[in-house]
């Protein structure tokens, strides 16, 4: 008897835990669900439910999960009249490979140096590491506009790249994943002979490498959407990212920014779906201790 109570009250544990989790699923999705529908419906359904909001109307908004009058119109239109779409969308692409491939080459060797090689000061400048990775944009933008300034890279995209690559942020989480393994591994490579490189591509960045793959989808995810550093280092407009490319919103061209946004969302959504098991492995990394 007291086992099937013990057992009644497991599962409805579990059922309650999963309702809880849910309620903030709803109105995580929930928007999305309206971006999704409003891309779909013609301008004319789209006037009636979004006519409060244009005209200063005091009424409540209206909306269907399931539009009337389906129409892929402004997909068209976005796909295959709107070039500087494109444009921004291979900004975008240029700028987020490029911040990636740059952390790449200076995050990794940086988080293993700070893992395996233990020299006088290293701690201390490891902290300084983390200092710097909780400071806002905001702290450092005018700092680096100077500096940006000084070296005449104002208006371009290596603006944008250049400070991203030298970010801490994948250096912590890299350095979690090469911490993970053990010192011993090391030690018996060296007994046995082998170099320093062959140990790091042979032993480390095998075994590592879930702390940085899980350093490039968050990256990845951070600098498809950056917003701030365009917007205070680039003027021209030709080479902003597509996180910055929105129309002028008015009734006739809602439905035109519902698909922008859509099409914006899918590379992150795909990159998130097929990293989450990384991403959740960099986040364990992240909370080891020495």
């Amino acid at each position: 008897m007291k086992k099937k109570i013990c057992q009644l009250i497991k599962s409805f544990q579990k059922k309650f835990i999963i309702f809880l989790l849910m309620v903030p699923g709803f109105f995580v999705f929930f928007p999305v669900m309206i971006l999704i529908t409003g891309s779909v419906m013609d301008q004319y359904e789209l006037k009636e439910y979004l006519n409060p909001v244009f005209t200063g109307i005091s009424e409540f908004i209206s909306w269907k999960l399931i539009p009337d009058y389906p129409s892929f119109e402004n997909y068209g239109k976005l796909l295959f009249m709107t070039p500087q779409f494109f444009v921004l969308f291979w900004n975008s692409m240029r700028m987020t490979a490029c911040i990636l491939a740059g952390q790449l080459l200076v995050g990794v060797p940086a988080a293993w140096a700070f893992s395996v090689y233990r020299v006088k000061g290293s701690k201390m400048l490891f902290a300084l590491y983390v200092i710097l990775m909780l400071l806002p944009f905001q702290v450092t933008m005018l700092s680096s506009y100077l500096v940006l300034n000084r070296l005449s890279l104002l208006n371009t995209q290596q603006a944008v790249i250049l400070p991203a690559i030298f970010s801490t942020f994948p250096v912590f989480l890299t350095y979690g994943g090469f911490r993970s393994i053990p010192a011993q591994i090391f030690e018996a490579a060296r007994v046995d002979g082998a170099s320093e490189r062959v140990i790091f591509f042979k032993i480390g960045f095998p075994l590592g490498k879930n702390g940085l793959l899980s350093a490039m989808v968050l990256g990845f995810l951070e600098y498809w959407n950056m917003m701030e550093q365009p917007m205070a280092f680039l003027d021209d407009k030709t080479l902003w990212p597509l996180s910055l490319y929105l129309p002028e919103i008015n009734w006739a061209q809602a439905g035109f920014a519902f698909c922008a946004s859509i099409i914006t969302l899918i590379p992150a959504v795909f990159v998130f779906t097929f990293g989450q098991d990384y991403l959740e492995q960099g986040i364990a990394y992240s909370g080891l201790k020495e």
